[in-house]
């Protein structure tokens, strides 16, 4: 059971779910304090009152009769800028006489059973919640209030914060930093987990020691981006999947993001989530208010695959919606590696009658099939059917999936425009950029200013047309660049620093839109690959096209790491030819189809090309995906071994009821004289009995803490194996 509890008498709030708490103290001068986050802790006295230490250089409250406490030190849940606390700034705030510093302190609290809900943002979603919101208040601004927000959901050890400010008085309030979330801890023998990355190299996995100064982990794109994603983890020493502490941190925004991270002389840490600062601000007058992204805090004491099964727990049931938040995904096959832009009917056609035979269940037209779309400079904007291409238009080629009892997928990226298109003829003004300065190109496009209304509702206009047009059931939604010469011409001179986030919000309130008129269409963001892979986007869509890079090996890396915080449910992941047309490297059908089969699986390739021996093999890993697909795609996923430190990598899926169990085991390069590998299973009733049809019936304990021997038979590089057990 979750429970916000508010002990007057120690003045102390405790959050608390069966094996988590998150414990705050309204502290002298009614400074908001911070004591402890971490395992379940019964009933809670107070052992983590903040000793009085006096801390030279380190200011102290004006009425303080001594020098023994200072905001300098104390742990603290959200601080202002300039008045005795020296640290990173969760909010620094700029007032018409110029002064930046704020002083905010509690004020009043109110908690509720339900989830609070934030106007267009993303968020967590809940019908059995509770929230705590705390009125924070600064003496020299009576009249603007901060909230804080915390809110728990049932059966999930997380907490989500975000904050929002609010102006009733006369001034014109800047805001020049304002965070979603602020955690101080005691101590800092804490490593940092963090994805660093790039276009076809995707979320790295990156564990290294926090020292002494300030770290960040950010994007200032416009994006998430393949360079960063907006999570990192705080973790022991000795954590490791399966022991120690882990605390996660994700924050729900698909822009620019920074996670500061601060270790004081005093060995304490600081750790700020939110928007970036960067070229960031936003202009507040009297009744306007600004609500902050949501950041989902996680602790588990059971290793990495602990707090990634909260994690996946709950985006999956709390932050996924519509008719696919559930419901299994088609198995499909996207025509971009087997042709680029050059095809037409006939050719497309065929691919679907070839695709038919295989099993698969959904064909995806890519891009190349409007305007005059024959490469990629030109066209963008222009959602008009190729003709020349296309004959009979898109229904000739609905019509021919129909008749093979497929469904049909399309791909669009509406958010950008081609300087060669007639919609840049028309509104080139509609294209982001700043007056009398030249403009950057990337892939040959700019980026359409949604921050704009006008924009915004042009381009829906012409995307509902498609959809209420065609039988379109499934949407592959591509952003291929990012943001440059960051300017709005809607907006004057003070409010520039307000266009980033304007941009995702714009984003937002379309994506919105299009999902509820059009629920019957599978979305899936793509942006260059997994350049905008993020929780706020999978509100929207529920699946992310995971990486460009289609090679086996490659994705070993890229679907463990993203797998630290995403739902497997979530990650689209193709076999696509060999050679590989990423990488060159040659890698065998069965490794392929095994990596892709461990996310949402598809093609990527010219099904023309396949002779009948590989023919005969799709066949097979289509058949037995059908299978397994609920497990896969709604199973608890266990990693096992990692990439990141050897060879060898494995990971598996666990039924909810542990009845079911599909391990899949990768063997990067061969070694002469290897050494033997054992693999230890998790997730399985320790006393229960599990079959396997080749190796035998064995005990979940045995299974779980003797192993299994592996790749005893094959030798050869890049090479997987496969074992199912079910409970007896």
């Amino acid at each position: 059971m979750i429970s916000i509890t508010f002990q007057a008498e120690q003045q102390v709030f405790h959050l608390a779910t069966d094996t988590m708490s998150y414990i705050m103290k309204i502290e002298e001068g009614d400074l908001l304090a911070h004591h402890y986050f971490g395992k379940r802790i019964v009933d809670y006295h107070g052992i983590r009152q903040y000793p009085r230490i006096d801390r030279s250089f380190s200011p102290n409250l004006y009425d303080a009769t001594d020098r023994l406490f200072s905001k300098d030190t104390l742990p603290q849940v959200y601080s202002g800028y300039g008045a005795g606390d020296f640290r990173v700034p969760a909010l620094v705030l700029e007032q018409a006489n110029g002064s930046k510093v704020t002083d905010f302190r509690y004020a009043a609290h109110e908690i509720y059973s339900e989830k609070n809900e934030i106007h267009g943002l993303p968020q967590i979603h809940s019908e059995n919640s509770q929230t705590l919101a705390i009125e924070m208040q600064d003496q020299s601004l009576p009249d603007v209030q901060l909230f804080l927000y915390f809110s728990l959901v049932e059966g999930k050890d997380a907490v989500i914060r975000s904050a929002k400010l609010v102006n009733r008085s006369s001034e014109k309030l800047m805001i020049r930093k304002f965070d979603s979330c602020q955690l101080d801890f005691l101590e800092s023998d804490f490593e940092c987990l963090n994805f660093p990355g790039a276009w076809g190299r995707e979320r790295q996995l990156v564990r290294e020691k926090i020292n002494t100064g300030i770290q960040t982990i950010s994007s200032s794109r416009g994006a998430s981006s393949h360079q960063q994603n907006p999570f990192t983890a705080l973790i022991k020493e000795q954590t490791n999947e399966f022991v120690g502490d882990a605390y996660g941190i994700s924050l729900i925004y698909s822009g620019s993001f920074q996670f500061s991270i601060e270790k004081d002389p005093f060995n304490q840490l600081r750790v700020n989530a939110g928007l970036n600062p960067l070229n960031f601000n936003w202009l507040l007058t009297k009744d306007q208010e600004f609500q902050t992204p949501e950041v989902v805090l996680v602790y588990s004491d059971q290793g990495l695959n602990g707090m990634s099964q909260i994690y996946h727990q709950l985006y999956t049931e709390n932050l996924l919606r519509g008719n696919y938040q559930k419901q299994q995904r088609p198995i499909l096959v996207n025509n971009w590696e087997a042709t680029y832009f050059d095809f037409d009917e006939a050719s497309i056609t065929t691919l679907i009658e070839e695709s038919a035979e295989l099993g698969i269940e959904l064909f995806v037209l890519d891009d190349g099939w409007y305007g005059k779309r024959n490469n990629d400079q030109t066209s963008l904007g222009d959602w008009e059917v190729n003709a020349e291409k296309l004959t009979n238009g898109l229904n000739g080629i609905i019509n021919a999936a129909k008749q093979k009892n497929m469904q049909f997928g399309l791909w669009l990226e509406p958010e950008m425009i081609s300087e060669t298109s007639e919609l840049f003829k028309q509104h080139p003004d509609w294209a982001i950029q700043i007056p009398n300065r030249e403009k950057s190109k990337s892939r040959d496009q700019f980026v359409l200013d949604f921050s704009r209304q006008e924009v915004r509702t042009h381009i829906y206009q012409k995307v509902a047309a498609i959809l209420t047009q065609y039988d379109i059931r499934y949407v592959k939604w591509d952003c291929n660049r990012n943001l440059s010469e960051v300017y709005s011409l809607a907006l004057d001179a003070a409010q520039q620093g307000e266009v980033h986030h304007r941009y995702i919000l714009g984003l937002y309130e379309f994506l919105e839109q299009l999902t509820q008129d059009f629920p019957h269409v599978l979305f899936e963001s793509c942006s260059g690959g997994g350049g905008r892979f993020d929780p706020g986007m999978l509100y929207y869509m529920p699946q992310t096209w995971t990486s460009d890079n289609t090679d086996a090996v490659a994705r070993l890396k890229i679907q463990y790491s993203t797998s630290l915080v995403y739902p497997i449910v979530t990650m689209g992941s193709h076999v696509s030819a060999s050679p590989n047309h990423q990488t060159g490297r040659t890698t065998s059908l069965k490794m392929r189809g095994d990596v892709a089969m461990s996310g949402v699986f598809g093609y990527e390739l010219d099904v023309k090309e396949l002779s009948e021996t590989e023919k005969d093999e799709i066949k097979e890993q289509v058949r037995f995906y059908k299978q397994h697909r609920q497990l896969i795609q709604f199973g608890d996923f266990y990693r096992l071994l990692s990439p990141f430190e050897g060879n060898d990598t494995a990971w598996a899926f666990i039924s909810k009821d542990q009845k079911e169990c599909l391990v899949f085991y990768f063997k990067v390069l061969e070694e002469a004289s290897a050494p033997l590998c054992i693999l230890k299973l998790a997730g399985l009733k320790n006393d229960e009995l599990y079959h396997n049809e080749k190796l035998g019936t064995f005990s979940g304990s045995e299974l779980m803490n003797a192993g299994i021997y592996t790749s005893i038979e094959q030798t050869g590089d890049f090479r997987s194996e496969c074992y199912y057990f079910k409970m007896v």
